[in-house]
Order: structure tokens, then sequence, then C-alpha cells
């Protein structure tokens, strides 16, 4: 398991039962996603030279345990499924108390967009390269990049 975000449950982050709010929990993941990317050499910046970005078509949360003010949690990332491009992409996070219980899986659905163009987009092959080194799930399946 590799942990790209670790940190410290805020009071902003609770809700009004004391517990880890739903949408802090979309907050971690997708800047576990983001230190992911980063760690692979797709920084937002050169993304953004081609004027492309990360979207998100689903994110589904699977809670297991409770998690509270104060706890460390710890996030890992690991692709389950992608076209070979790189184009269409499921990344599985796990969030990790700080005890080492699983506390939650996140599965995001996402692809790529042209920012200008506002429509989606495959990465240019140097920057795909880079993506398709993400670490992989047991259950990884890999797709066929469509053609035009």
């Amino acid at each position: 398991m590799v942990v790209y975000y670790e940190g410290q449950v805020l009071w902003s982050q609770l809700d009004a039962n004391q517990h880890m709010r739903h949408s802090a929990y979309a907050d971690i993941a997708a800047q576990a996603r983001l230190n992911m990317l980063n760690s692979l050499g797709l920084h937002p910046a050169e993304l953004f030279e081609y004027h492309i970005g990360p979207i998100l078509f689903r994110e589904e949360l699977f809670y297991l345990r409770e998690i509270t003010i104060n706890d460390i949690v710890k996030v890992s990332c690991e692709l389950i499924k992608a076209r070979a491009d790189g184009s269409r992409w499921t990344i599985r996070h796990e969030i990790h108390r700080g005890d080492g219980i699983k506390a939650a899986i996140i599965i995001a659905e996402g692809a790529w967009i042209d920012m200008q163009k506002r429509k989606l987009a495959v990465l240019p092959i140097q920057l795909s390269e880079l993506f398709m080194l993400s670490p992989k799930g047991e259950d990884y399946v890999e797709e066929q990049a469509k053609t035009k």
C-alpha cells in the first residue's frame, strides 16, 4: 500500500454526530489522487500547459469504520481499471485510521478533459506513459483504447 495522503482529522471535517463528514472523505481522496499524480511526474502546471485536467464521472464511498476528531488518516491509491492509453480510469482509495484499521474505500471513475474545448481528451503520449505507471491493484483490468 502506497500512502499518498496522511493527515489529522480536523474539527471542521466533522458532522453533527462527531464523525468525519461525507464530503471530507471525498476531499482527502482528491488530495491523495493529486499527490499520486505528482509522484508520477504529472504535475498540475504541466497538465495545464496542455489545457488538460482530471475529471470524475462517479465517486462511490463505502464506510467501514468510524473516523473521529484527531484521528490520523492515511490514504492509498491504486488503479483498478484503465484504458491502455490512460484516457479513462478507475482508482480505488483506501482510508486507514492511525490504528491501522481500514475505515473506508472510495472508488473514483474518471477521465481527462480539455479545459478549452470542454471535451474529453487523451493525455499526450509522454504523460499517458507516466500515468500508466500508477500503482495497480491485484484486480487491475486494462481495456483497449477506443479508436476513432
